[in-house]
Parts: structure tokens; C-alpha cells; sequence
């Protein structure tokens, strides 16, 4: 695949995330244009569009330079308040610019796509013997993979993007993330 097929957003798990931040040694942090120009987000609050570089303009304003204790206090936000990692590309497509970290609350992303994002590399997988059907997962899955079906849990596995927050809410430790067929 060229570069130029690329979206601008793709999706990673919050292990890729932390990997994708441990790569810099500088950052800087923004508002959310989503939350912004909602004027609302009731999952998490506003400065959470991370850069890698000071040349990026953030999707909406407060751009400041952020310290590593910021970053880790954005990927906790992030992980408390099950937010999708949603790294970006430079316009080239050659290298991840930042991460917006997106909730089904407030962001245009869920809400009303305005671009395409790409799926990750890494999709889950269930053991279904060990699954109680709680439904925990449901309630994170905002790409609309999991859902049930009276008390029958159903993944559509070609939905999911591989974000993981499923993996984080299950409390019988029964899904997994693989890397994508």
C-alpha cells in the first residue's frame, strides 16, 4: 500500500500508544477540536491532542509544550476514561505526527466521520470458554464490534479496529488482541 492510501488517523492499543509516545523525548498538547466546537465532552476533559512536533498546529487551541508528567497524565485520562487512541499521520503519511485520544461522546470521529480512519494492526479474539457474557465490552466498544443480543454476547470481528479497550473492561482476562489476518 502506498503511502498516499493512508488515512490521516489510524486506531492502536494504549500499549502502542505508550510506545508511540516512549519514542519522543518532546512534546505538546492542545484542546480537542472535537470537544471544542461541541462545547461539551462528558467522558474526559479538553487538552488531549498530543504532537510530537512543534510544527503541528493542534486540532483546537491551547497549544502548549507538555512535560513528560503531563503525557503520562493524559495516557491515564485516556485509560480511566476509555478513550480510543487515535494516532495521526504528517501529511506525507511517513511518520505518526501525535495521538488524538477519542470518546463517542463528543467526538466527530463517532459521531459524524468527517475522514476515514485505519483499522489497527491488531484485531481481538475471545475464548469463548472462559466468557461469562457480562457485556463490559459492549459499553467501550464505540466501533460497534461487540454487542448483544439479549444476553448473548456477538463480536463481528471484520468491525473491529483493535483499539483494546475491550480488553482492559473484561474481567474474565478472555479477550485478547492478535495481530490483524
Amino acid at each position: 500500500m502506498s503511502n498516499t492510501n493512508l488515512a490521516m488517523h489510524y486506531v492502536c492499543t494504549p500499549p502502542q500508544a505508550r510506545a508511540l509516545v516512549e519514542a519522543h523525548s518532546q512534546y505538546w498538547v492542545s484542546n480537542c477540536g472535537c470537544r471544542e466546537g461541541r462545547q461539551r465532552c462528558a467522558r474526559s476533559r479538553w487538552d488531549l491532542c498530543l504532537m510530537f512536533t512543534p510544527a503541528d498546529p493542534g486540532s483546537g487551541s491551547g497549544k502548549r509544550e507538555a512535560s513528560r508528567a503531563d503525557v503520562e497524565s493524559i495516557l491515564r485520562e485516556a485509560q480511566d476514561k476509555h478513550l480510543v487512541a487515535r494516532p495521526f499521520r504528517n501529511e506525507a503519511r511517513t511518520a505518526t505526527d501525535g495521538i488524538c485520544f477519542c470518546c463517542d461522546d463528543c467526538c466527530g470521529y463517532f459521531l459524524a466521520p468527517p475522514e476515514p480512519c485505519d483499522p489497527g494492526d491488531q484485531v481481538t479474539v475471545t475464548n469463548w470458554d472462559q466468557c461469562s457474557q457480562c457485556g463490559l465490552c459492549v459499553d467501550v466498544c464505540y466501533f460497534a464490534a461487540r454487542r448483544l443480543n439479549g444476553a448473548e454476547l456477538l463480536v463481528e470481528p471484520a468491525r473491529c479496529y483493535g483499539c483494546g479497550l475491550c480488553v482492559a473492561v473484561c474481567p474474565e482476562d478472555c479477550i485478547q488482541m492478535a495481530p490483524r489476518a
